[in-house]
């Protein structure tokens, strides 16, 4: 294959290398290579990195054991026992001197100065559901990366209709979908979705990804299974169970990450009662995402080293609630709390009651993430009184200690709150 600028008139032609277990040499330690590294090391290549100097990422690379580095300038013999080379200096001759070792071992090169004078190109790259999909753009990086993003999005939503290549296994996949904002689910979760035969939703999930799904998708709102608690939760697991066995695959959505208070658990021990699979998508948790949503650092170094989630569904002083109310108060750290919002005032009184100072900031953030988001910015000791003046309702996230005040400084006088 020609190497010189007339060659590169002629449109690549495509095809997908299988480089696991293959070497593959990259020359240059920068930003370039940063980037091309992760995804042949995700194909399962055996990268050698050759290069003086490298990034802090590819030098921890080469710490773990992921990649070889050979600490020096090029040698033609680095390339004696590659697939695969990518020439990713920032000195033109070095990549030139790459492109012509490469072209004497009939290897391809991809040149990251000179897209022309190379024999590869690297395409932009996107996956969903098992397919790879990459785009080039005739030496238009952003335009390829463009029409990428749209293929991936079509594959995602539904808009191209792969359907028949999506995966129909039976089973059941509990997948979390985030605080309730549908740009912060994960695509992963999207990708459980798009293959949904039966979908069974919490109220807390994410409304707008239901409409997403196809019209032969059965949704079940579990919010409006009659009976209490337990029982709700007994028909949730014979539906999930149910459905499965009819050779259905089932995605049971919850908000948040499903193993946070969600309950997700019993539903993963149900399905391995009945002998049905069972995987699990991990969500984005309200419990982080929402405070930081809101501009709040759970953790701020010289403020908080620690922070720690509790639900506060139940009164403090319910045998049932199995939360050390006590120790939290003694605790310096930031304290999360999820369901809270009926209970908050006895919570409140018991933090105080137990060490925490009166005006421990309090930031209460309901419908995080959502259109009707409202903030509470309050102290321990005020913060009854200021909830129920607010009329704050359920879902709400709540954040005890004083990195509410380091992210509001207006709203708490400096000298409150530890610096």
């Amino acid at each position: 294959m020609s190497a010189d600028p007339g060659g590169a008139e002629f449109p690549p032609y495509p095809s997908g290398l299988r480089l696991a277990g293959k070497q593959v040499v990259v020359v240059g330690g920068g930003h370039v290579a940063q980037r091309r590294v992760p995804g042949l090391l995700a194909a399962g290549a055996r990268v050698v990195v050759v290069s003086p100097q490298v990034t802090a990422s590819i030098e921890g690379l080469a710490a773990s054991g992921e990649v070889a580095w050979h600490r020096r300038a090029f040698r033609e013999v680095d390339l004696d026992e590659a697939w695969y080379v990518v020439a990713a200096t920032d000195d033109p001759d070095a990549n030139a001197a790459v492109s012509r070792a490469a072209e004497q071992r009939r290897l391809f090169c991809v040149r990251s100065d000179d897209a022309p004078r190379a024999t590869a190109w690297t395409p932009a790259v996107g996956r969903h559901a098992g397919v790879t999909v990459a785009v080039l753009g005739n030496r238009q990086p952003q335009r390829s990366s463009a029409v990428r993003d749209e293929i991936v999005a079509g594959l995602r939503d539904g808009v191209i209709d792969a359907d028949a290549h999506r995966d129909k296994t039976p089973g059941v996949v509990l997948v979390g979908g985030g605080p309730g904002d549908p740009e912060l689910v994960t695509v992963a979760a999207r990708r459980a979705l798009s293959e949904a035969d039966v979908v069974v939703a919490d109220r807390l999930a994410p409304r707008e990804l239901l409409s997403e799904l196809a019209s032969d998708v059965e949704l079940v709102d579990v919010a409006k299974l009659p009976r209490g608690r337990s029982a709700l939760q007994r028909e949730i697991n014979t539906l999930l169970v149910d459905r499965a066995r009819a050779g259905k695959r089932v995605v049971r959505l919850k908000g948040g990450d499903p193993f946070v208070f969600g309950r997700g658990f019993e539903e993963v021990l149900a399905c391995a009662e009945a002998e049905v699979p069972c995987t699990v998508v991990p969500g984005v948790t309200s419990a982080v995402a929402v405070p930081a949503v809101a501009g709040i650092p759970v953790t701020h170094r010289g403020v908080a080293q620690d922070f720690t989630v509790a639900s506060g569904h139940l009164p403090p002083d319910d045998e049932g609630s199995s939360v050390d109310w006590d120790a939290l108060a003694r605790l310096r750290g930031t304290v999360v709390l999820l369901m809270a919002v009926e209970n908050l005032p006895a919570i409140a009184r018991r933090l105080v009651d137990g060490g925490r100072r009166e005006d421990t900031p309090v930031a209460v953030v309901a419908e995080g993430t959502m259109p009707g988001e409202s903030r509470v910015f309050s102290t321990l000791g005020s913060i009854a009184e200021d909830i129920a003046r607010a009329q704050v309702r359920p879902p709400a996230t709540v954040v005890v200690g004083d990195v509410v005040a380091v992210a509001n400084p207006d709203r708490y006088p400096v000298g409150s709150w530890p610096s």
